[in-house]
């Protein structure tokens, strides 16, 4: 088993406080409007605290498919949510898991910046450059997206 990680950076004109909210507990709503082949977000397990389990189905290439999303630790005062993806048919069968750990920053004129660190869990010892980057391109299109919402959404 190996440990592969990276870190990411992105900025959004949104404030860190009104863009955390919508990214996390806003996000079972806000998610399925904004990236098309979400359908659902549903807990499974837990109250929305540390420990609880969300099962995110999908639809790619016309199959439907899931991953189990579990919240590891959630800070509203420091802006930090951290969390892992655990299980599930979209998870790639090189992987036994991906944690992230995210934070929101203050941002230049009142926007944020988004702080990540993603680690891959391999069943083996090599991570397959495509699952990095597919894992890269969804987690900036989620920011993109659920910042896109708030600008169109004005009196969210």
């Amino acid at each position: 088993m190996g440990v592969f990680a990276f870190e990411d950076e992105n900025t959004s004109p949104v404030a860190p406080a009104k863009l955390f909210k919508a990214l996390t507990k806003d996000g079972d709503v806000i998610i399925p409007k904004v990236i098309e082949p979400i359908q659902s977000v549903e807990t499974v397990e837990g109250n929305g605290g540390p420990g609880t389990v969300k099962k995110i189905t999908a639809v790619k290439d016309g199959k439907e498919g899931y991953v189990l999303h579990k919240i590891d630790a959630i800070d509203e005062a420091n802006l930090t949510y951290d969390y892992s993806i655990v299980g599930g048919s979209g998870l790639d069968e090189s992987l036994e898991k991906i944690t992230i750990e995210s934070k929101l920053l203050p941002g230049p004129d009142g926007g944020s910046i988004g702080k990540i660190k993603v680690k891959f869990h391999t069943k083996g010892d090599v991570l397959p450059d495509n699952v990095r980057d597919e894992v890269k391109f969804r987690g900036v299109g989620l920011f993109k997206a659920v910042e896109g919402y708030i600008l169109a959404n004005p009196n969210y």
